[in-house]
C-alpha cells in the first residue's frame, strides 16, 4: 500500500484557489488575504534584476563591429584506394608517376619535402605517387622530443597526409606492395587539380 503525503500549506491554498475557479457557474470568487499572500509567495515569479543605466557613447567614438569570420569548409574526406587500382599497382600494371624517398631526413625536412613533392606532382597531373619512408631499421631520429626513436617517418607521414593542408591534394593512401617497399612506403592517390 502506498503512503500518501500531506500537502503543504501553500499547496492547500493553491488547491483551494484552483477549485474555486473551476466552478461550473460563473460566480465571482473571493480569496481571503491569507490565501492571497500564500499564493503570491509560492506562485509569483522572481522579481526582475535591477536595470542598470546605459551610458551612451558619443557617435564619433563608436567602432563598427568587425565582420564575422568567413566559414571555413571542412577538408575533403580521404578514401581508400580502389581494389582494382591496388591490384594493378602491386602487379606493376599501373604506373607510379613520381617517387619521393625520405630516407635520412629529419622530420622538419621530410615534412617540407613531402608537401612540395605532392603539390608539384598534383600540378603536373600525376594520379598516383610513391613515398618511401623507410622501415626505421638503422637510422635514429635526432629531432628534439624524439631522441633515439626509430621509424619516426613511417609513423608520422600518414598523420601528415591526413592534415587539412594536404587534404586538398591527397585523395587517399595505403601501404605499398612488398616490391615497392611494403611497410616502408605508401601509395598516394592525388586529387585532380581544379582549374582556377
Amino acid at each position: 500500500m502506498s503512503r500518501r503525503r500531506t500537502l503543504t500549506q501553500g499547496e492547500r491554498a493553491l488547491w483551494t484557489y484552483v477549485t474555486r475557479h473551476v466552478s461550473p457557474f460563473a460566480a465571482k470568487i473571493v480569496v481571503s488575504a491569507d490565501e492571497q499572500a500564500l499564493l503570491t509567495a509560492e506562485i509569483a515569479p522572481p522579481p526582475p534584476p535591477p536595470k542598470s543605466k546605459k551610458i551612451k557613447a558619443p557617435v564619433a567614438d563608436t567602432i563598427p563591429a568587425p565582420p564575422p569570420p568567413p566559414k571555413t569548409q571542412a577538408p575533403p574526406p580521404l578514401v581508400p584506394l580502389e581494389r582494382r587500382l591496388r591490384q594493378r599497382l602491386s602487379r606493376g600494371a599501373h604506373p607510379i608517376e613520381a617517387v619521393l624517398d625520405l630516407h635520412g631526413l629529419r622530420q622538419d625536412e621530410a615534412h617540407y619535402r613531402l608537401r612540395g613533392f605532392l603539390r608539384s606532382a598534383q600540378a603536373s597531373g600525376a594520379a598516383v605517387v610513391l613515398v618511401v619512408t623507410g622501415k626505421g631499421g638503422a637510422a635514429v631520429d635526432t629531432t628534439p622530443g624524439h631522441p633515439g626513436e626509430r621509424g619516426v617517418l613511417r609513423r608520422v607521414v600518414p598523420h601528415w597526409l591526413r592534415m587539412p593542408d594536404l587534404r586538398g591534394i591527397v585523395l587517399g593512401f595505403e601501404e605499398a606492395a612488398q616490391h615497392h617497399g611494403g611497410g616502408g612506403a605508401l601509395y598516394i592517390r592525388l586529387r585532380k587539380r581544379r582549374e582556377q
